[in-house]
């Protein structure tokens, strides 16, 4: 079954929520120049009240990077008590590699081409652990580093899958959309943050849009 990522997770409420449709995974952003940006003493609130709340239904944690210092990924993610650490910047495979195994990479290739290179560049680094994604596709954006609605090429999404074990698929997804991407490229996982939005509110959720969006991703 089709695991679901919900990321830009800024508010408890939204992040029960979320974890109540069925969410695999909740992200956390960490970029301060995102508009679902969350500083590490709130994540590290809402990530402890999450926990005590669901204990161990709670999903799986994930903070979302760009590029950043590996010491300052390493000291957020244990103070949060995160489990994965997704890099979605430019960063290389020594800091994955520096990372020991708990960080991913989001890549946002411009074409087919772009996209095979990044996979070769990045195999050696993906993470082993099976809770975690091989490697996140999201579609292209010359300034931006996810979050932009932007589709990602099927024909992209097809030769990345072919050749990681475990592929994440973001970009433009939301629950009008959904079970047909799944259908077509049949990723491990998807991602979704502006998809499940309210209108020109980034970072706050709908939960009626979490609700059909997973039960579309995963075809309930």
């Amino acid at each position: 079954m089709t695991k679901v990522k919900i990321c830009g997770i800024t508010r408890l409420d939204d992040a029960l929520a979320a974890a109540k449709t069925g969410a695999d995974m909740l992200g956390l952003n960490f970029y301060k120049q995102s508009p679902r940006y969350v500083t590490p003493a709130d994540a590290t609130a809402l990530c402890d009240a999450l926990r005590q709340e669901l204990g161990d239904d709670c999903p799986v944690l994930v903070g979302v990077f760009v590029n950043e210092l590996v010491s300052r990924i390493s000291a957020i993610t244990a103070q949060v008590g995160l489990n994965f650490a997704q890099l979605s910047g430019d960063e290389s495979d020594a800091m994955l590699a520096e990372l020991h195994g708990i960080g991913f990479k989001a890549i946002r290739p411009m074409n087919l081409q772009m996209a095979l290179d990044d996979v070769q560049y990045f195999s050696k680094m993906m993470p082993a652990n099976e809770q975690a994604p091989s490697l996140l596709l999201d579609a292209y954006h010359p300034k931006l580093y996810g979050g932009t609605g932007d589709e990602a090429s099927v024909e992209v999404a097809l030769a990345v899958k072919e050749r990681v074990p475990r592929l994440m698929l973001a970009g433009g997804l939301n629950p009008d959309n959904i079970a047909e991407r799944v259908a077509a490229v049949l990723p491990w996982g998807v991602d979704v943050a502006s998809g499940v939005e309210l209108p020109d509110q980034p970072g706050i959720k709908d939960a009626g849009k979490m609700q059909a969006f997973v039960a579309a991703a995963k075809g309930a």
